[in-house]
């Protein structure tokens, strides 16, 4: 698809012109936000590609979703690009606590240990 205009424009000798922006305008801009938010670490626009993929994860997307968001074209590429989130860590159910456990008064004791 080529668009007739675009979204972010780019500029030519300038001024804005009906072209695309070139890579450069947009890791400038993440340096300047990165600048402006007192951000030491180092950003890219890949940072903010993994970040916008890792809320989606949490916010409760399903990776096939993402898959196609970030135009992977197999799931293994976007399982080894996302990490797991400490909320979906702390989501998983504990087996033991599935189990039921028999109250005291409940349970025989061994014969050794039977009251005279």
């Amino acid at each position: 698809m080529q668009p007739q205009t675009f979204l972010f424009p780019g500029t030519v000798k300038g001024f804005r012109a009906d072209v695309p922006i070139t890579p450069n305008v947009v890791w400038l801009a993440c340096r300047q936000a990165a600048q402006a938010a007192a951000i030491r670490k180092h950003l890219s626009p890949h940072t903010l590609r993994h970040s916008c993929a890792s809320h989606l994860l949490e916010a409760g997307a399903d990776l096939r979703t993402i898959q196609v968001l970030l135009g992977h074209s197999r799931l293994e590429h976007t399982l080894v690009y996302l990490h797991l989130s400490h909320k979906h860590l702390q989501a998983v159910p504990n087996p033991l606590d599935t189990l039921e456990v028999a109250s005291l008064d409940d349970v025989q004791r061994s014969r050794r240990l039977k009251r005279k």
